[in-house]
């Protein structure tokens, strides 16, 4: 009996030095580093607009209706982070197919000067996440014409304000050029107030 007791005692102890090291200590010293190290990506990699005001996080697509803005790719999940993932349908499947001719007929409305095969198959599909917060270059060159018939800026001064936000491929060598759109816009908007 002796015993048994005292290897409860020690489960007991045990499991209360681990609660400790694994739910209080590693959690508090790991939030304490990332704050010390990499505080903006620590807080949710957030931007602000002139005004301090948070207009969102650079990690997270949004919904930009606005036609004077760059828009990003569509979201089968609208754009809620909570809900991360997509439906993974199938190029035959009608729901799919509908949304896409529903963005293509809104696209013809919206971007009459551009044609429905200069559209860059990114702004017509939805990332594995449905919160993609970038978009290919060539999918910002073609709102060019958009944005500069509502802004009243230059087409040159368009695509050099997304020449300066592409970034590169990771390490030199994974993924693809990208622009992304949140921080695209913050600068667009910057420079109409000017």
């Amino acid at each position: 009996m002796k015993n048994t007791s005292s290897y409860i005692l020690s489960i007991v102890r045990l499991s209360a030095i681990f609660i400790i090291l694994c739910g209080v200590v590693y959690p508090l010293a790991s939030t304490a580093i990332a704050q010390v190290l990499m505080p903006s990506q620590a807080n949710g990699s957030l931007l602000k607009n002139s005004a301090g005001q948070v207009i969102g996080s650079e990690l997270i697509g949004q919904n930009f209706t606005n036609p004077a803005l760059f828009h990003g790719r569509v979201s089968s999940i609208d754009y809620k982070a909570e809900a991360s993932g997509s439906n993974n349908y199938g190029p035959s499947n009608t729901d799919m197919l509908k949304r896409t001719s529903d963005f293509i007929a809104q696209w013809k409305l919206d971007n009459p000067q551009v044609p429905v095969n200069q559209l860059p198959i990114d702004l017509v599909t939805n990332s594995g996440s449905g919160l993609d917060p970038d978009i290919s270059p060539a999918s910002a060159i073609v709102q060019v014409p958009r944005i500069s018939s509502l802004t009243g800026l230059s087409s040159d001064k368009l695509e050099q304000l997304i020449q300066s936000h592409t970034e590169g491929r990771e390490l030199g060598l994974f993924g693809e050029e990208r622009v992304n759109v949140l921080k695209l816009n913050k600068a667009l908007f910057e420079l109409s107030a000017k």
